[in-house]
């Protein structure tokens, strides 16, 4: 090669670095168009972004005259791909027509950011691989936290620490359900009726209230924290639809409120996850956190406790940390190529748990109970019994001290079994310390 042409070579990629970012957005729902809205109107951006292509499903219905008209709109996937975007955004939801899409942009080189937490559980792992071995990169800050800087600042705010649990409240629904019924003692169903209608919840809540969309982000925030990829259905699941006005009176004779808590940490050498309702102090981080907002609380080794908290769901919010993704690309650099390496889950140490019953009341009842939690070695802690209730649907309340979920749980599989329930028993974890 000649020095003239080096020099013609290095002034052309000089060149190239200096253009804007040729971007393919995948999707034009709520976050989508809030993501085109966001370039549309921040024209300064227009030196380091280029928005070239939406593509989406009946894409007609979709067009907006406040997207540059240079912007092509189109239904084909084909398309899209074949003008050789440097990102793919990718914000449709879904898992496999996602997952495609993302694996077609790697292997020819793009880089890709994304919302979808679900498309990251089940295929993190393979994608952040695919990134490295073709010099791209997959960043994903809006798939967990909404509008929380949570994944920049895990990633590389924290990376000089040795990281050793997380926990947070990663549901916005379930958040603005429980911290209501909390504040206003009303009825789970009336409360998430509202939430529908407020748009805080879809007209199917499962992903929510049954802790599969929790999981799925802790599971993307694991990957980040501690390079371990947990299997979505490994993640012991509860769901919020059990707890009642009823809970919320005992948590607060307890000091304590009921929040939607998912957690990962490293105890003993092996790791151990959870997804679900648990007692948290009133005036704890958890217990203060209302309405639709997360937040978590991250523990290393040196610095001990980091805590991220805001907005963790809305267009806007999303939108923000989509496009923070893509400015940080225009950097033409990032992290170094991550690998998830899977992680078994183990058995949570001994912890507090709450009890709740709703019995058909009659004599022997609390002796019965206390002899199964004995024969498993779980020791009573208080028994709490508010007045006002029928004889026919009593709800009391047990707490017991630090004890192993498995003993506990075969002392609930004998209590279970007895005929005077009017509703299955309730066992909540105590996480009086959010490090547990």
């Amino acid at each position: 090669m000649t020095a003239h042409t080096s020099i013609d070579l290095a002034a052309s990629q000089a060149s190239a670095s200096r253009r804007p970012l040729r971007v393919a957005l995948f999707g034009f729902g709520t976050v989508g168009a809030s993501v085109a809205r966001i370039l549309a109107d921040r024209t300064e951006l227009g030196g380091r972004i280029e928005l070239t292509h939406v593509f989406n499903r009946d894409v007609a219905r979709k067009r907006v005259d406040w997207v540059p008209p240079a912007v092509t709109w189109t239904q084909s996937v084909e398309d899209a791909l074949a003008s050789h975007p440097d990102v793919v955004v990718e914000v449709m939801g879904g898992v496999e027509d996602a997952h495609t899409i993302v694996r077609r942009a790697l292997e020819q080189g793009a880089s890709v950011v994304t919302a979808n937490k679900m498309l990251l559980a089940a295929h993190g792992p393979e994608l952040l691989r695919l990134a490295g071995e073709r010099g791209a990169q997959i960043r994903f800050e809006a798939a967990v936290g909404g509008g929380v800087p949570l994944i920049h600042g895990v990633r590389e705010g924290l990376s000089g620490d040795t990281l050793t649990g997380v926990a947070g409240i990663l549901n916005g629904t379930c958040n603005y359900i429980l911290s209501r019924m909390s504040d206003t003692d009303e009825a789970m169903d009336v409360v998430l009726k509202d939430a529908q209608k407020l748009g805080y919840a879809e007209a199917d809540p499962t992903a929510d209230v049954d802790g599969f969309d929790a999981a799925a982000k802790l599971v993307v925030l694991a990957g980040i924290a501690f390079r371990r990829h947990m299997k979505l259905d490994d993640i012991p699941r509860g769901t919020i639809r059990t707890i009642s006005s009823a809970d919320f009176r005992y948590a607060r004779r307890l000091g304590c409120t009921i929040r939607q808590i998912s957690q990962m940490h490293e105890h003993a050498g092996h790791f151990y996850a959870s997804v679900g309702p648990a007692l948290v102090p009133g005036g704890s981080s958890f217990g203060r956190n209302r309405g639709a907002n997360n937040v978590v609380t991250i523990y290393g080794k040196y610095g001990g406790e980091s805590a991220f908290s805001g907005a963790g769901a809305g267009g806007p919010a999303t939108a923000v940390a989509v496009v923070s993704d893509l400015l940080a690309l225009t950097g033409r650099s990032g992290p170094d190529a991550e690998i998830w390496e899977p992680v078994g889950l183990g058995e949570p140490p001994a912890r507090a748990y709450y009890l709740r019953f709703i019995v058909r009341d009659r004599p022997g009842i609390l002796a019965a109970i206390a002899t199964a939690l004995a024969d498993e070695h779980v020791n009573l802690d208080a028994v709490l019994q508010e007045p006002g209730y029928p004889k026919e649907a009593l709800p009391f309340v047990i707490t017991v001290e630090p004890c192993e979920e498995s003993s506990l749980r075969r002392a609930l599989a004998r209590i279970s079994a007895e005929p005077w329930h009017a509703e299955p028993p309730l066992a909540l974890p105590m996480l009086m310390d959010e490090n547990s």
